[in-house]
């Protein structure tokens, strides 16, 4: 497997990055029209941990963490390292050792769709880090493989420079081109979310905030008390 290293990527701005990190997972998705999530299967090994930086993507043979390497070399302030195989994985292609030299570096954390180990330490040092697997299990220097590519994880193609906002309720990626955009939907989706929070608050039903009565008539949903239910008569 030959491949390539591409240097000095374009990056989506830092102050959308920074912007972008004061929302929820949810919320950026829900922004962005339900899109953009990782899926289910990607989680945290810590929690209370929300982070954003830009994706340094490494497109790496299973089982051999040589090109994570070669990742290390191209992260810088405010990166995130995002990490593939061409096939699946999970072994603990990432640890301690990766995660020292990364944060020296200034790099937010790690995504992977693969494994990695040393999770305690990990989170000792407050490196964050998402990923499909755990796993002791070691890995090699072999074989070539690519960074700062277009890669996809579930579905969701992850290109250098764009942004990558993680917390605990999963991973989503938004476009570097979408950044500003996607800071202003968020924005306004808040403010929504704000104002319905005080209506409950104040003990309006989501029933009647959403017009939801009339969606359950129009779905034949019919009240009835216990006794109708039941079919007993008084």
């Amino acid at each position: 497997m030959s491949g390539v290293i591409v240097t000095n990527p374009p990056k989506a701005d830092a102050d959308d990055v920074q912007a972008l990190a004061g929302y929820g997972v949810a919320t950026v998705s829900e922004a962005m029209g339900r899109t953009g999530l990782l899926g289910p299967g990607i989680r945290p090994i810590q929690q209370g941990v929300r982070v954003a930086g830009t994706a340094v993507t490494v497109l790496s043979w299973p089982g051999d963490n040589l090109m994570i390497h070669a990742a290390v070399e191209q992260c810088g302030e405010g990166d995130f390292l995002v990490v593939t195989t061409t096939s699946p994985s999970t072994d603990g292609m990432f640890g301690e050792l990766f995660a020292t030299a990364l944060h020296k570096r200034g790099v937010k954390g790690l995504i992977t769709n693969a494994g990695l180990r040393d999770t305690q330490e990990l989170r000792e040092m407050g490196f964050a880090a998402w990923t499909r697997a755990v796993s002791a299990q070691g890995t090699v220097k072999a074989t070539g493989g690519s960074v700062n590519v277009p890669v996809a994880i579930d579905g969701q193609v992850i290109r250098p420079g764009d942004v990558i906002l993680a917390d605990d309720d999963g991973v989503v990626v938004v476009p570097r081109e979408r950044a500003r955009e996607t800071v202003e939907r968020s924005e306004a989706r808040e403010a929504k979310e704000a104002a319905t929070r005080a209506a409950f608050l104040e003990g309006q039903l989501g029933l009647d905030r959403y017009n939801l009565r009339e969606k359950l008539k129009e779905l034949g949903v019919e009240y009835r008390t216990y006794e109708e239910y039941e079919g007993v008569r008084p």
